[in-house]
């Protein structure tokens, strides 16, 4: 336990290259289906550019002038967060210990103190990210839970009252595989011609609840086909609906928590246009520590940073209204 109780303190260049940016870059950030900004100058501020369609000119002497793209601009509201966790020192020490010898490269009788401190860093850093995970998706400041930002299904819930989304009404459609169809296809009936534009950019998502993500692997299993029974059997590592990924936001079994609403949602976009900041550097205090504490015979961990979420441009969005 001597080891387990040593104290780790990670600030500034620490801070950002051992515990967030692991977890923010690469597969782990790609696998959230969304953009991932980290450590931006706040306020965060987004310039979104599109060219201009209608640049070309009957040539003739001397300059005529012109802009080659619009722009949009998009603040990010970053709130000022921390996360606590307390284990007994038994507790702690079983969690680390089974991290370390679940790792087939590691020599149990002789343990450093770099290990350990691997397996402490890797357990709160997995801890984070999950709370970071659903906190952007349900996230609510005026809910009980899941309240220290507004997520992706709150801001776009504000925005549809404000009549800039488009909504495709369900009323209280359970999703099914006799019905799946008819959902997506009244969804993408409903887009935008901009957001249909950009199908061709492979960056179109379908966002769903787990209901419906069963509901369309339900529907492909009744073809009798060769594939449909490899799928069957095998299991579908994705699912498309005419090219169009559908990302199971993985939040079902957390909506229950909640207070009331839907616990059916969709919604249609560019995964370019759901942001998640984090910000580690502009805010002084920020930092991770685990230590422990004698008095109470117990490990914790701390962590204090900056983070928020925005929707883009909520005219490039498609939701289905199940409520």
């Amino acid at each position: 336990m001597g080891l387990i109780e040593n104290p780790k303190t990670y600030t500034g260049r620490d801070l950002e290259t051992i515990f967030f940016r692991p977890m923010l870059k690469g597969d782990d950030a790609t696998a959230l289906g969304i953009r991932v900004l980290y450590n931006m100058p706040v306020p965060t501020t987004i310039q979104m550019w599109s060219p201009q369609s209608d640049i070309l000119q009957e040539y003739t002497s001397g300059w005529s002038g012109g802009n080659s793209a619009e722009r949009k601009q998009k603040r990010i509201e970053l709130t000022k967060i921390k996360a606590e966790v307390g284990f007994s020192a038994s507790d702690y020490a079983n969690q680390v210990y089974e991290l370390i010898t679940a790792r087939a490269d590691v020599n149990l009788d002789d343990l450093t103190g770099s290990e350990l401190e691997q397996a402490e860093t890797e357990m709160f850093r997995a801890a984070i990210a999950e709370s970071l995970r659903v906190m952007m998706w349900i996230g609510n400041v005026d809910a009980e839970k899941f309240n220290r930002f507004n997520g992706f299904i709150t801001t776009l819930n504000n925005y549809a009252n404000e009549g800039a989304v488009t909504t495709v009404n369900f009323a209280s459609t359970k999703p099914s595989a006799d019905n799946i169809i008819s959902i997506l296809k009244g969804i993408w009936d409903q887009a935008p011609a901009r957001l249909k534009s950009l199908k061709s950019e492979d960056m179109l998502a379908f966002f769903v609840t787990s209901d419906i993500y069963e509901a369309y692997e339900n529907y492909l299993d009744n073809f009798g086909t060769d594939a449909a029974y490899s799928d069957l059997t095998t299991g579908r590592r994705e699912l498309y609906y005419h090219g169009i990924k559908l990302i199971d936001m993985g939040i079902s079994h957390y909506l229950p928590m909640l207070d009331g609403g839907p616990t059916t949602y969709c919604m249609l976009t560019d995964r370019r246009n759901l942001a998640l900041a984090v910000n580690t550097a502009d805010y002084p205090g920020s930092e991770i520590r685990m230590w422990y504490n004698p008095d109470e015979m117990e490990n914790r961990q701390r962590a204090i940073f900056m983070a928020g979420c925005e929707i883009l441009d909520e005219e490039l969005v498609v939701r289905g209204d199940f409520s």
